[in-house]
């Protein structure tokens, strides 16, 4: 079987027993059936569950069991899909489709996707200590919880999101734009390998290590986002192309070119690729993620 065809069927199987946790955990919700299909709803509307996919890989480069990581792979999928429904309401970036289906609050009216919106960020702690079911140790569910709080919350995705809306209209350097996306994106991004890591035993070296390539491999992730908003296909993308343009955002392709955006790619994950040949795992793995992050076309 060829490398391409093992991450195509990793990342498949992995996707369907995220997922499947995913809907067993809202199943169990005692809550009004309205804000559970509200949930629900954002939760089904796909995506590429890449931030889960990267805990598991994370365990499985490490040779552990993957099974240990699926409550934080939930966890750090629905403070995504909380901060997606926010992201789409009129009173930030105003969107009307997400995924190629109408956004929550188009759906369920903005007061309904907000306390959504809530129940996901609220919800994933609380799955968090289901780690302690797995067998996890009491000191690294603290750790793991502290890590995701910080990853999710101001000085991480809320900061950036904020840094992100003063900037609209603006003239930023490449250093503001970074601090953006290390924020916004790269934390939560970032925590997800982290967290692979910390539940598979790394060293706080190796743990260093990883948060330099995290930080190379969530810059990928973002320029190649600001090239499909230029260059994507509707269809694929599942929502309009030039939305940042029409939000008056700052994108690297308009600080550097596209050809400079994507020379910037090519740097971030060739940066990446070598800090992972620095650890002692089996990364064919991740540098086929890695690959797959630079030219995704979604």
């Amino acid at each position: 079987m060829s490398q391409v065809m093992d991450l195509q069927t990793f990342m498949q199987e992995r996707k369907k027993l995220v997922e499947d946790a995913l809907f067993t955990h809202i199943a169990k919700i005692d809550a009004p059936p309205v804000l559970l299909d509200s949930m629900r709803y954002s939760i089904s509307a796909g995506g590429k569950r890449l931030r889960p996919l990267l805990v598991l890989a994370t365990l499985k480069s490490y040779g552990k069991s993957e099974q240990i990581g699926v409550p934080v792979a939930c966890a750090i999928e629905m403070i995504h899909t909380y901060s997606l429904i926010h992201d789409d309401l009129p009173s930030m970036d105003n969107d009307d489709y997400r995924r190629g289906k109408p956004t929550n609050h188009k759906v369920f009216g903005e007061d309904m996707a907000i306390l959504a919106g809530d129940a996901l960020l609220t919800y994933s702690f609380e799955i968090m200590q289901q780690l302690l079911n797995e067998g996890v140790e009491p000191i690294k569910v603290v750790t793991l919880i502290k890590e995701l709080a910080k990853a999710a919350g101001p000085t991480g995705m809320v900061g950036g999101q904020v840094a992100d809306m003063e900037g609209e209209g603006k003239k930023l350097s490449l250093q503001e734009l970074e601090y953006i996306h290390r924020n916004k994106t790269g934390k939560l991004l970032g925590f997800s390998i982290i967290s692979g890591a910390i539940l598979a035993g790394a060293s706080e070296e190796e743990i260093a290590t990883l948060e330099l390539f995290t930080d190379h491999l969530g810059l990928a992730f973002q320029i190649r986002d600001d090239i499909l908003d230029i260059e994507g296909e509707v269809e694929k993308i599942g929502k309009p192309v030039g939305s940042d343009t029409l939000n008056d955002k700052v994108t690297y392709p308009a600080l550097l070119t596209m050809e400079g955006a994507k020379g910037k790619l090519a740097f971030h994950i060739e940066e990446a690729k070598r800090l992972l040949s620095q650890l002692p795992l089996e990364a064919d793995l991740l540098n086929q993620l890695c690959d797959h992050i630079a030219r995704r076309d979604h």
